[in-house]
């Protein structure tokens, strides 16, 4: 099982979204800055109390829920 201990969920901070260690940063925020072509360095620097680890377990994150749920997709 792969463990996620940066990843927090708390119905009180953003809605019950999955964040970053309890902050008010989502792992959709960092996954759609990386997606918009924004580097890691970047981000770090924009984002001063974000850790490295931080980055790369919200993309781990994103991708295991990736493979774990089936989503309908539908064609345009």
């Amino acid at each position: 099982m792969i463990q996620f201990d940066r990843i927090t969920q708390q119905p009180d901070v953003m809605g019950g979204k999955p964040c970053i260690r309890g902050m008010r940063v989502t792992v959709g925020m960092i996954v759609g800055q990386v997606a918009a072509g924004h580097a890691v360095d970047e981000l770090l620097k924009e984002y001063p109390y974000l850790e490295r680890e931080d980055i790369s377990q919200a993309l781990r994150y994103a991708a295991w829920l990736a493979e774990e749920r089936e989503v309908v997709l539908v064609k345009a």
